[in-house]
């Protein structure tokens, strides 16, 4: 995630530039992950590049110290980190909860544990406990929930030089050292295995030791493969090796970008294991001056990139945020919004290079009492005087923002009807399991035919459909009148549920016998389906019951036409896949959505219900 300071900063050595182009294709695929998280499903896969790089720089530099002076002076290597990270740390969480304070209030939940959290390197275990899923993408998005792969790197820093010194005070033999460190990188991906659960995989996916592998395995290879003892003159046998190794992992890597799911069961069972042995090895070869992929992987645009990775890594999900709650038409044009976040991303970040990153990185802070008295100098010059009071502030909103009091959000209409509605289906669902009379869960004898727009004969039939439906929020939202048009349909709708659950889900209502001969799905809302979800569901559901997919309606998510598009070439090649296409049947109608223009009003509850239904009975 850091440019070349660890090359320049933490002993002198060859500067690998190469390294520049590594952290390229690191950010490249979290930002494009983030932006269009279809288009590259596994572009997460980014963060073990970074802490392979901080677990190899970082050893190598201790280790020469260690080598050179018998110990490592702990206190200047601190200051050097907090030098390095908490510069943009503090910009970005100032800049931030200046933002969220004045047009975004209802962020203001548990900012000050947050940015507490932030500042003591323990926010990923704070998100373990309080956080959200890293791949809920929907609803109540923080802007922070990136900033916990910069927790494991401080928390690193913090303790790897004390143990490595114990290490080589204690341990004598260098091979047994490099056996132990090896030997803490397979027990953290043992662990990420272990503390995986499907239901809830934050304990795995931001846990400190499940994620420390990749900078234990940057470490091994630091001892194991030295920068400053790998000679650049070798037989051009070894150099063809080492270009086709490159080459070889380059392309696993760049594989796995596309196919390594971020909620797969693999990818906790070694997948992330897996990737991360191609990415040092990669990184192995980028740093050997005998070959040339260091060469090939160097230029102008990678260098740039490389050297502002950690800005723009630590800015990137705020712009996103908070450009995604302002516009109202990520859906119908993702590529242009992309674009449009990813360009105030960079001209962000290259702002913060320019005037926080390196000014403060090279700032002498015996100084910095003479230079605030000076800004209150007559003659301290304009510039001076407007910097001192846009940091004011900034200071003072950031300021009121941390001590502000949050107003606990009052429920909205859609979050009243998903309660409302959820009691009721809850009902009929427990009457269906005991074979008991179903409720009518309106409590009303109002025409099903005039509420819903049915014929008579479509009211009848649906009166004996027997259907199974799965979903998320949007279900949940109209779930109480599908039951009402349906009085046998069995509905397991949740507020947030993503594609990846699905298949685990569905295969528990078959067990239990709730998995009728029609089901029907809506998921899609809380983030895109990948080709793999898809097949899961599929798998699951079984190809002699009759599925109906529901199109997302979500245009204020950047996945909504992926998600779509996936639904309709699945239809296409399984004869058991119908298309309910609510998307296209509600596009204009506002007045069918509530505020968030994604959850069905009332109004748009009752349009709903008859698309489905009709869209059944048409097979009937």
């Amino acid at each position: 995630m850091h440019p070349s300071f660890e090359e320049q900063q933490l002993g002198k050595r060859r500067y690998i530039t190469g390294f520049d182009g590594l952290r390229s294709l690191a950010v490249i695929g979290v930002i494009v992950y983030h932006l269009l998280p279809a288009t590259l499903q596994g572009g997460y896969l980014g963060v073990p590049i970074f802490l392979l790089l901080t677990g190899y720089l970082i050893t190598g530099s201790l280790m020469k110290e260690v080598q050179r002076t018998g110990t490592i002076h702990l206190i200047k290597f601190y200051l050097k980190r907090l030098r390095r990270l908490y510069p943009v740390l503090i910009a970005m969480l100032v800049l931030s909860t200046t933002y969220i304070t004045l047009f975004q209030r209802v962020l203001l939940k548990d900012l000050r544990s947050i940015v507490v959290t932030n500042l003591l390197w323990i926010y990923n275990w704070w998100e373990i406990g309080h956080g959200q899923s890293y791949f809920d993408r929907f609803a109540g998005e923080s802007p922070f929930t990136h900033m916990w792969t910069l927790s494991i790197e401080g928390q690193f820093y913090l303790i790897w030089p004390i143990l490595l010194l114990l290490l080589v005070m204690l341990v004598k033999r260098k091979s047994l050292i490099q056996g132990i460190v090896f030997g803490l990188a397979i027990l953290s991906a043992i662990l990420m295995a272990v503390f995986y659960d499907p239901t809830n995989i934050n304990r795995a996916y931001y846990g400190s030791d499940t994620r420390s592998f990749a900078i234990f395995l940057g470490a091994w290879l630091a001892m194991v493969w030295p920068v400053d003892r790998l000679k650049s003159q070798i037989s051009k046998n070894s150099t063809r090796i080492l270009d086709v190794t490159g080459i070889v992992c380059l392309a696993m890597v760049l594989l796995l970008y596309f196919v390594l799911q971020g909620q797969a069961p693999f990818t906790y069972f070694g997948g992330m294991f897996v990737f991360t042995l191609f990415a040092m090895i990669l990184m192995a070869v980028i740093a050997h001056p005998g070959g040339h992929m260091n060469d090939w992987l160097t230029n102008p645009v990678f260098k740039w990139i490389g050297q502002r990775s950690y800005g723009i890594y630590v800015y990137q999900y705020p712009v996103m945020v908070f450009y995604e709650s302002r516009v109202r038409s990520m859906g119908d044009h993702p590529v242009l919004n992309a674009l449009a976040e990813l360009i105030i991303i960079l001209l962000i970040s290259e702002a913060s290079y320019r005037w926080i990153e390196q000014p403060l990185l090279h700032y002498d802070w015996h100084h910095a009492m003479s230079d605030v008295r000076h800004v209150f100098d007559r003659n301290a010059g304009w510039k001076k005087w407007l910097g001192a009071a846009i940091t004011a502030a900034f200071s003072i909103v950031f300021v009121v923002g941390m001590v502000l009091k949050p107003q606990p959000p009052k429920p909205n209409h859609v979050q009243t009807q998903i309660e409302k509605s959820s009691k009721q289906v809850k009902a009929r669902n427990d009457a269906i399991e005991k074979g008991q009379p179903v409720p009518n869960p309106s409590g009303k004898k109002q025409s099903i035919e005039k509420k819903y727009g049915l014929t008579k004969k479509q009211a009848t039939k649906a009166q004996t459909l027997k259907i199974t439906a799965v979903g998320d929020s949007v279900l949940a939202d109209g779930a109480a009148d599908l039951q009402e048009v349906v009085p046998n349909a069995y509905v397991n709708a949740e507020v947030g549920r993503q594609g990846y659950q699905a298949p685990a889900l569905i295969k528990q209502l078959a067990n239990k016998g709730h998995l009728n001969d029609v089901v029907v799905i809506n998921l899609g809302t809380n983030g895109a389906l990948s080709e793999q979800t898809i097949q899961q569901i599929l798998s699951a559901v079984g190809s002699k019951r009759q599925l109906y997919w529901v199109t997302a309606h979500v245009p204020t998510k950047n996945w909504q036409n992926t998600v779509n598009k996936s639904i309709q070439k699945t239809a296409q090649a399984h004869k058991n896949v119908h298309v309910i296409d609510w998307y296209s049947y509600s596009k204009g109608h506002t007045s069918w959505f509530a505020s968030d223009n994604v959850h069905p009003s009332d109004k748009g509850n009752i349009y709903y219900t008859r698309l489905i239904v009709t869209q059944i009975l048409k097979d009937r």
